[in-house]
């Protein structure tokens, strides 16, 4: 060879390589997490009854991970195997992860949620978890010292139902605050308790009557002791000054950034009334949205459901979702505004409120219906849930093609054997909630009996009837830190541990099952199962990394289940959340 044959010949090998150097970089991964214990989720669900599928990576031995590494291009999953094939798509500008170990998971998704609240509770006093009413005074004292007279002082997470037999009064608040309006809510919102500030800022006094669906505790002389329950909490929280738009997308804001530290790609808002849906929309038009929002109309704004029966759902966008509508049935068990067939076993002749007398606009929901909405009915008694069946079976049985939108109950708290088989049917999902089951049990028996409670909370029940499911925490009033809601499904028995068998565990959840109520049943509750909820090449690339497998630990050794914590969060290929080292 000639030297000016070798020169062509060199020239054309550097720019073949250039080339493919340009091509890889061009081609390669966005993203590649490579050494974990990778569940995809893609084999066959449990059957009914908790059994593992035949083709699930589970043998003898127990839980095996399917895989150890995955790409991402472009938002999505570009490939699932070994960190060996991973290598052919490793490019110039790939960042690549080494989880050393770590579980790779579906991202979790909460499926029903108040972010506003979780974000709003920042700036409010906390009493979650206070035991009397001195404690609940004494910590509002201390959060609030130095508070300019006149400036309402608000707090939140009391617990209506362990109170419910010993509610405070306004007297000691009024006296430890006699100079500004205090309103503390209740850990679910169906009960709040005010001092006389509060009281006459809102206009309440002996002459106020009480609302459809709601009840003003009060003195033997007519007097409101401090204490709202159910819709009577309105007439207090609308005297509290409404936040800014700036403010109300920073509690917004600050609840979905809290949702992906922990583990979260994706949240159900559990209603969205015009201000919040107004403040969804301009944080995903600006691009702010660090997970993605599935958004909940409120049936209760009537001006915000007519607009969007007009606009129709809102599918367009990845980051939010807008094609379902919330709805109140009935109220709490805890506050005893649950509806109940049979009168409530420690307040004989007392049944609860529902329906019509509860707000439940029966035409706007089936209009949203018939409109394209999934609605998602909020029912906890055994009478609210029958008649919320009879209504969607009513609605469906005049426009069969909307079972389709796959309609949904809220909590199914407490439901009669004898509707259980009507969810599967009608095609409508159970949304239901670990943790109220563990927070609950120690006075829920005392509300409704023990025969009654054998239908509550009853998820392995509702599985054998067909039923799908999905799990959430309804944030703010229960802690939604996923690894708490995973052990509450599982061994049905709260973070001491009790009770030591767990409360009624015929009806726990196995492992499997309580992952998937947080990832691909919520997909599936949110019509999202083609993009999402497994881990598969062309799905979105969402996905949490946590320090333990869920799968083993829930099997073996299922109390650890609460020392999980999260890696990173990762939405539509982009690390939201991240501790874990770089390579």
């Amino acid at each position: 060879m000639n030297r000016s044959v070798a020169v062509v010949a060199l020239l054309c090998i550097g720019l073949t390589c250039l080339v493919g150097c340009r091509d890889n970089l061009e081609s390669g991964a966005d993203l590649i997490l490579v050494n974990g214990r990778v569940y995809t989720l893609s084999w066959g669900e449990p059957a009914a009854d908790g059994s593992i599928a035949f083709d699930a990576p589970h043998d003898e031995s127990g839980w095996q991970p399917d895989a150890e590494a995955v790409a991402v291009k472009d938002g999505r999953i570009l490939f699932v195997g070994t960190s060996d094939e991973i290598e052919i798509h490793q490019g110039g500008a790939t960042q690549t992860i080494d989880v050393h170990g770590a579980t790779v998971l579906p991202g979790f998704v909460d499926s029903h949620a108040h972010i506003q609240e979780l974000g709003r509770e920042r700036v409010q006093v906390n009493l979650v978890g206070v035991e009397t009413e001195e404690e609940a005074i004494d910590r509002v004292a201390a959060s609030s010292d130095g508070t300019p007279d006149g400036q309402w002082i608000v707090g939140w997470g009391w617990d209506e139902g362990e109170w419910a037999n010993r509610y405070p009064t306004a007297d000691k608040l009024s006296e430890r605050f006699p100079d500004n309006p205090v309103m503390l809510r209740s850990l679910h919102g169906f009960a709040v308790w005010g001092n006389r500030m509060a009281l006459a800022e809102a206009g309440i006094d002996r002459q106020t009557p009480e609302p459809d669906g709601g009840r003003i505790l009060r003195d033997s002389a007519g007097n409101p002791t401090g204490i709202l329950i159910d819709r009577a909490t309105t007439l207090l929280t609308a005297a509290v000054p409404e936040p800014t738009d700036e403010q109300l997308e920073g509690f917004i804001l600050t609840g979905l950034e809290t949702m992906a530290r922990d583990g979260y790609v994706a949240v159900h808002q559990a209603g969205a009334d015009s201000r919040i849906m107004h403040a969804f929309e301009r944080l995903e038009a600006d691009g702010r949205l660090p997970v993605r929002v599935y958004a909940m109309l409120s049936l209760r704004d009537e001006a915000l459901c007519r607009e969007w029966i007009e606009r129709g759902p809102y599918t367009s966008s990845t980051m939010l979702t807008a094609r379902s509508v919330k709805a109140y049935y009935d109220a709490a068990l805890g506050s005893r505004g649950a509806r109940m067939l049979e009168d409530y076993s420690d307040r004989p002749g007392h049944r609860g409120v529902s329906g019509t007398n509860y707000g439940f606009d029966f035409e706007l929901a089936a209009e949203m219906m018939q409109a394209g909405f999934q609605i998602g009915v909020h029912a906890i008694g055994d009478a609210g849930n029958r008649e919320t069946l009879d209504f969607l079976e009513s609605v469906i049985a005049g426009n069969p093609e909307i079972m389709a939108q796959r309609h949904r109950i809220e909590h199914a708290q407490v439901v009669h054997p004898d509707d259980i088989g009507r969810f599967a049917p009608a095609g409508i999902i159970a949304a239901m909630q670990p943790p109220h089951c563990v927070e609950d049990m120690s006075w829920a028996e005392d509300r409704v009996g023990p025969e009654r409670g054998k239908g509550a909370y009853a998820w392995r029940t509702l599985r054998k009837a067909g039923v799908h499911l999905t799990f959430s925490a309804d944030l703010a009033g229960s802690d939604h830190d996923v690894f708490y809601g995973l052990h509450s499904a599982v061994t049905r028995r709260d973070k001491n541990f009790h009770p030591p068998g767990g409360w009624y565990p015929e009806e726990s959840m196995s492992p499997e099952e309580a992952v998937r109520g947080y990832t691909n049943w919520s997909a599936y509750a949110a019509g999202w199962e083609d993009r999402t909820g497994v881990l598969q090449p062309g799905k979105w690339a969402d996905i949490t990394v946590v320090n333990i497998d869920p799968l083993v630990v829930g099997e073996t050794d299922p109390g650890r289940l609460l020392d999980g914590r999260v890696l990173a969060t990762i939405v539509g290929g982009s690390l939201v959340y991240n501790s874990l080292p770089q390579r």
